[in-house]
């Protein structure tokens, strides 16, 4: 350790941070009970406190903990809900949200203030159950709730508290209170005489209530009940739909936007794939891999935009742009008034998260970097005081119009609740573990601690720009001597990567794959890494309206650009981009106009040059318009 201490004080600060990492414990802090999973992980998280980012995503994660979670969130007013009732529909779902954010927040941060402030909530809620040990909105005489979402907010009530337990604190009094909880579920709802749970929601198909399917299976890792795991059967043998089994829609190949319809509802038919995931870790049954294999890639090939997000108010405008809707093809439809819920971005983020673990698929990580680097930090407000309720590609980028409630004028929305949660995923994705050593998925400036395949500690440090620059230095240090893998993930952008170790080329390299580099790692040893930063033009699709193809978009690196009215009053006149045969624009990186923008470029177009930045740059808080999909100029019967 002496050697590494000393190369430390001579090399950059996110080396430094590696100093910062205490040797972790790799138990999972025992929360989980590993026999009973059927399935092991091909990658897994790195215990929480393992990694340290510096700057880019670590500037937006310590804004939301300190200005929302630690500022200006309500806990005491969305608790007495459960005391007192609720005026609308699913309002008890926001402390539920709030808990399980705080938690993945401090998983990362290890905040003293923000893991009081969350202690203490999660006292008050405890101290908020009724006599049968339901933490309910609802009246015992109601429940459990026909259409008030009373299902749903017991969910959430469940997540918050399991990832409390599993992240901040294993308190008794904790898991005591869950087990409660889900009791006063199980002695409701089931198979008749009790209630079904597809006949329990505010939807047309009650897809929502199914969604607690994760939290019985977190109950079940924590505790091996097998009444938590029946429970879950239960779910599973309902379909999670009234009038349709969605995962034998999904199975079949029916498209997103017509499964479970009349409500194909993105964000709560995301939230039951998430624990299909966990229920299939459970049961090793190959068909359930198959469902989530399938949903995965009917999600990226037929709803993710080029932000990442999706869902859109093409097919189902009553869902309020939150439906599935052949998002990928319809999002330059100029039609569109709503779309991009961050609810659903979050939740996809995280079921990419889930698929990722299962799988190794490389292709979930292309679709949490585009997610991560455009719509949700793009969906945030720049003092971290909350999250856009939608995101348009073209017109006013933010609202908080949509779902929530409004406490002494602050909006309080499921999407402002959910989008920390999604900015807590980033350092569980930045670095994970495989059995073979450290893996690598996002490349910003930061340190972490994983483990080799012999068991030993391997720190690493990352340094340089990224995404503002292609250029990445990755300094490795094994507590001793002995080979093991390290795998990085070249990114399905990034033509001609170059990759070299000791100054010597790897091979084997390709965009969109993992990069395993095996060898006797000595403390100090270096991994350079040239990422083809080249800005691309890429051409809308024609949906249902036939003007939406008539549009180009600009992406650079992993970031797509837009044009912000705050900067250029002509941001949505039709211009023709120029690009070379491959599709490459000779763009021009400049110094940012204003402050909070992370990059800028000129875009050369054959009416002149135009002005460009990065999408989640873009701030239309105080008004302006965003303009991602660039008209064309009209043609003939255009």
């Amino acid at each position: 350790m002496n050697a590494i201490r000393t190369y430390l004080l001579h090399a950059g600060l996110s080396l430094a941070l590696l100093l910062l990492i205490p040797f972790p414990s790799f138990s999972q802090n025992g929360v989980f009970r590993e026999d009973l999973l059927q399935v092991q992980d091909v990658f897994s998280p790195l215990p929480g406190g393992n990694a340290v980012m510096d700057g880019y995503f670590d500037d937006d994660i310590r804004l939301s903990q300190d200005n929302w979670a630690k500022g200006v969130m309500p806990y005491e007013k969305v608790i007495e809900f459960f005391r007192t009732g609720r005026e609308q529909f699913a309002l008890g779902e926001m402390i539920g949200k709030s808990l399980r954010a705080n938690s993945l927040l401090w998983r990362y941060t290890r905040d003293r203030e923000l893991k009081k402030i969350t202690r203490d909530a999660v006292y008050s809620l405890m101290a908020a159950a009724k006599p049968n040990g339901s933490i309910s909105c609802t009246p015992l005489e109601n429940q459990p709730g026909d259409n008030d979402g009373d299902i749903w907010e017991r969910k959430y009530v469940l997540l918050g508290l399991s990832q409390y337990y599993m992240d901040v604190e294993q308190d008794p009094k904790v898991l005591e209170a869950m087990e409660k909880e889900a009791r006063s579920v199980m002695d409701q709802v089931g198979p008749a005489p009790k209630k079904s749970i597809t006949e329990l929601g505010w939807s047309a198909n009650n897809i929502e209530s199914s969604s607690i399917l994760e939290p019985f299976m977190r109950l079940y890792f924590i505790t091996g009940k097998k009444v938590y795991i029946d429970f879950a059967s239960y779910i599973i043998r309902s379909g999670a739909s009234k009038g349709h089994d969605i995962f034998a829609q999904v199975m079949e190949g029916v498209p997103l936007r017509e499964v479970g319809e009349p409500y194909p509802k993105a964000y709560e038919m995301t939230s039951v794939m998430e624990g299909l995931s966990e229920y299939y870790r459970a049961t090793g049954d190959p068909k359930w891999l198959e469902c989530l294999t399938k949903y995965f890639h009917s999600v990226k090939e037929q709803e993710i935009t080029i932000i990442g997000n999706g869902g859109a108010d093409v097919y189902w405008p009553l869902l309020y742009g939150e439906g599935w809707s052949n998002t990928a093809v319809e999002q330059s439809n100029p039609d569109v008034q709503r779309m991009m819920e961050t609810c659903v971005g979050v939740t996809w983020m995280k079921f990419c998260s889930q698929y990722l673990r299962l799988t190794g698929d490389p292709a979930a990580v292309d679709c949490i970097e585009r997610y991560a680097y455009n719509g949700l930090i793009g969906a945030m407000r720049p003092d971290g005081k909350g999250f856009s309720y939608v995101n348009l590609l073209n017109g006013p980028k933010v609202t908080n119009h949509g779902w929530g409630m409004e406490f002494d004028g602050l909006p309080v929305t499921c999407c402002n609740l959910n989008g920390p949660s999604g900015l807590g995923y980033i350092p569980i994705v930045a670095v994970m573990q495989s059995a073979e050593g450290p893996v690598v998925n996002l490349y910003n400036k930061g340190g972490y601690k994983a483990r080799t395949s012999d068991g030993r500690y391997v720190s690493l440090g990352i340094d340089g720009d990224f995404p503002r620059s292609g250029d990445v230095k990755i300094s490795v240090f094994p507590s001793g001597e002995g080979e093991f893998s390290i795998k990085l993930y070249i990114p399905s952008w990034s033509e001609g990567t170059r990759v070299t170790v000791g100054g010597k080329d790897v091979s084997g390299i390709s965009s969109g794959n993992y990069l395993t580099i095996t060898r006797d790692w000595k403390a100090g040893d270096e991994i350079h890494l040239s990422f083809g930063m080249t800005a691309r033009v890429i051409d809308a699709q024609e949906g249902k309206n036939p003007k939406g193809k008539f549009f180009q978009a600009v992406q650079w690196g992993p970031l797509v650009l837009a044009r912000d009215e705050n900067l250029d009053p002509a941001y949505d006149k039709p211009v023709s981009i120029v690009a070379g045969p491959d599709g490459r624009v000779d763009v021009v990186r400049v110094d940012p106009e204003k402050p909070g923008i992370r990059t800028e470029f000129l875009v050369p177009t054959k009416e002149g040059q135009i002005k460009m930045i990065d999408y989640s740059s873009v701030d239309c808080w105080d008004g302006g318009h965003v303009q991602t999909w660039l008209p064309l100029p009209a043609k003939g019967g255009q």
